[in-house]
């Protein structure tokens, strides 16, 4: 089986050496030449990522989002437009800290549009952010987190569908016995 080729836009930056089979990138991103990107990623226009950055197989990172050293997208993971990462709780210009915060977001989770990800945190397995949302703790597997600040507001099943208390999907066979008191 012959291998699949990387396919990069011409007019994307791309440094780095460590880029999957099957990955596509679209033009006017950059990759500095540090970062990992697993295989069959698809990084969309005008993009950034930055070089302590590890992106699993499947990724998928729409337009308008910076990757910042520190962050770890595992396997299936989507990043959706405008996505903001951060990487430093107390940032000051010209000043760089000896190590950034370590932000993981674990496989198959889904970050909505316009959210921001607060340095440091981990967002759980197959979990759900809401659109425009400010995540400031850690979210758990298959919560769906909403809100400024993202509070769990129900679960999703593997499928990404909202599961109610009691409720189990068709599909996928995941169900949820309570709903968060937080």
């Amino acid at each position: 089986m012959e291998k699949e080729k990387i396919r990069i836009n011409p007019l994307a930056d791309v440094q780095s050496d460590q880029i999957g089979e099957g990955t596509t990138i679209w033009q006017f991103v950059v990759v500095l030449p540090g970062a990992r990107i697993g295989k069959n990623c698809n990084i969309n226009a005008l993009v950034f990522i930055e070089n302590d950055v590890v992106l699993g197989n499947n990724v998928t990172v729409k337009s308008g989002v910076q990757v910042w050293d520190g962050v770890r997208l595992e396997d299936n993971v989507f990043v959706g437009p405008n996505v903001t990462f951060t990487n430093d709780l107390f940032p000051r210009s010209k000043v760089r800290p000896e190590k950034f915060a370590e932000t993981v977001v674990r496989h198959h989770a889904s970050i909505g549009a316009n959210s921001t990800i607060v340095a440091g945190i981990t967002v759980g397995a197959y979990a759900m952010i809401g659109a425009g949302s400010v995540v400031t703790k850690d979210v758990p597997d298959h919560a769906l987190v909403y809100g400024n600040p993202a509070r769990v507001r129900g679960y999703v099943c593997d499928c990404g569908k909202k599961i109610f208390n009691g409720g189990k999907c068709e599909v996928c066979n995941f169900s949820v016995d309570y709903l968060s008191s937080e």
